[in-house]
């Protein structure tokens, strides 16, 4: 399988311009977030998983609704 070959699944580590566009920022502002960075073969690469935690991570905004199946559970 060659480098260019096209991928059925999402990589885990990522060069900085697709690291910035799956967070939706640009890539001047990712490298100034403090999410660490790999290195492999002199690249130096965003780990999708430290993506996700830092995404995750950040507040939210407004009010959360109640899921229908919040009742079940006792969350009101």
């Amino acid at each position: 399988m060659s480098a260019k070959s096209s991928l059925t699944f999402a990589p885990r580590l990522l060069p900085a311009p697709q690291a910035a566009a799956y967070l939706g920022v640009s890539a001047t502002t990712l490298r100034g977030l403090p999410i660490p960075r790999k290195v492999l073969g002199g690249k130096r690469l965003y780990d999708r998983l430290e993506l996700e935690a830092y995404a995750d991570s950040l507040s939210t905004e407004g009010e959360v609704k109640a899921n229908s199946c919040d009742g079940a559970f006792g969350i009101t």
